[in-house]
């Protein structure tokens, strides 16, 4: 038995179990199933491995994907290969943090409690928000709730939502909408940009939210003050979906009087992992506040003065009457999010702008490098860490090759974006070094 990684039935154990139940045979479980239903044959699958073939097949499989840990890359789109401090590792791998469930028993739950606070804590400085969640799936599936809570709140059908707004976010809000009977109206990109005349005329007394990124799906920053003139005209709601450590440097959107900021905390100690899991969060204003989905945890005192941690307006449909409850979320990404307050501590503040401030430079050294190697640039928008370039070929040729060379290239956005044929999205983070971005610039030149 010591030799398996699991306990392995015998036939022994099926004749005992299906004793206790009062059957002979296996077949005899389906019998209330009728006979002209069943399926009746083999399955065409493969037949059953051994363990190590098992982990010999899989290992081959895993030896197929190209990891940034083996090439520099300059792919992000929404998931960014980041410093991440090595404390992380060591701090969620200890066993009360690495099996910790949900922490429904606060007094054996401090510790679990702590972190979750600290995280909406820092969630808030960043945003400029007053209060944030116990985080939740990932960015996309925040931006719906926020979505999807600004109609419950506003009584209004109509969601607002741009273009430049992550393609994969909008899908999700899309199937959230369908559930709720609500209408998503996407609004035009101009100059990389939200369409704000498009905003204006879209805009009327049934709009129940506007919904922005910052920065955007392209990189670019919008214009936050004139977008919430708009939005709050007839009392709908500013969503905002942010990447946080852009918020290290750019003016919060709490600032520009934003009711809703989102985004995913995968900057922040969580790797790319082949696209999650991650963490969103999720952060408002108190006015808002039992109206967030998902939890709150609140600091007290317990009857001996000491500081303690306890979990506060619990609106799931868990906890009160499911007709009352703001979402039906019944679990979130603690894990992940006291990863990404482990990170965030370590870094500190004055870590956190400079992280972002080498976002900044070493995108705008690499637009420069681009342009040097007679590639075109496309827009001229204040961008953070991300922006466009034109190729002359279709850009999953180009990044075929640039495979071949040694470098994972960008995103292309005619996957999403019909009329940006040979638009390639660029990422470069502080993880760059001036000799990759060099070399990376000369290769995409050389391709044309």
């Amino acid at each position: 038995m010591s030799n398996h990684r699991y306990l392995p039935m015998t036939d022994s154990d099926k004749q005992d179990m299906l004793a206790v139940i009062g059957i002979d045979t296996i077949e005899e479980l389906f019998s209330d199933i009728p006979a002209n239903i069943r399926f009746k044959g083999e399955l065409n699958i493969k037949e059953a491995l051994r363990e190590p073939d098992l982990i010999d097949y899989f290992q081959r499989l895993a030896s197929k994907n190209i990891s940034i840990k083996q090439k520099p890359s300059f792919l992000g789109a929404g998931v960014y290969e980041h410093y991440i401090p090595s404390i992380v590792d060591h701090v969620i791998s200890r066993s009360e943090f690495y099996t910790a469930y949900t922490p429904y028993q606060p007094e054996i739950s401090q510790g679990e409690l702590q972190a979750i606070f600290e995280f909406q804590t820092m969630i808030c400085e960043l945003t400029g928000m007053d209060l944030a969640n116990s985080s939740m799936y990932d960015g996309p599936t925040a931006l719906a709730e926020a979505a999807m809570m600004s109609a419950g709140q506003t009584k209004k059908k109509n969601i607002l939502v741009s273009k430049s707004v992550h393609p994969e976010a909008r899908a999700v809000l899309q199937t959230n909408a369908i559930g709720q009977r609500l209408n998503v109206i996407e609004i035009d990109v101009k100059d990389g940009i939200t369409d704000l005349e498009q905003l204006k005329a879209n805009y009327d007394t049934d709009t129940a939210c506007v919904v922005i990124q910052y920065p955007n799906f392209f990189g670019c920053i919008e214009p936050l003050a004139e977008i919430e003139e708009i939005t709050h005209q007839e009392k709908a709601m500013f969503v905002v979906s942010s990447n946080p450590l852009a918020l290290g440097l750019l003016k919060p959107p709490g600032h520009f009087g934003a009711d809703i900021v989102v985004g995913d905390a995968q900057p922040f100690g969580i790797p790319t992992q082949y696209g999650g899991p991650h963490c969103g969060y999720f952060a408002t204003t108190t006015k808002l506040m039992r109206k967030v989905p998902g939890r709150l945890v609140g600091q007290t005192v317990d009857d001996q003065g000491q500081r303690g941690f306890v979990l506060t307006l619990q609106a799931r449909e868990q906890h009160i009457r499911r007709e009352k409850a703001t979402s039906n979320i019944c679990s979130n990404q603690a894990l992940n999010a006291l990863a990404a307050s482990v990170a965030m501590s370590a870094i500190g503040k004055k870590g956190v702008k400079e992280m972002a401030y080498q976002n900044i430079q070493k995108a705008a050294y690499a637009k420069a490098q681009f342009k040097a190697n007679g590639i075109e640039i496309v827009g001229s928008q204040p961008t953070f860490n991300e922006f466009v370039i034109k190729v002359n070929k279709p850009v999953g040729e180009v990044n075929n090759q640039l495979l071949e060379k040694g470098f994972i290239g960008g995103y292309d956005l005619e996957r999403d974006y019909p009329e940006c044929s040979g638009h390639m999205l660029i990422a470069v983070t502080e993880v760059r070094t001036k000799e990759e971005i060099e070399s990376f610039a000369k290769e995409v030149g050389a391709l044309q």
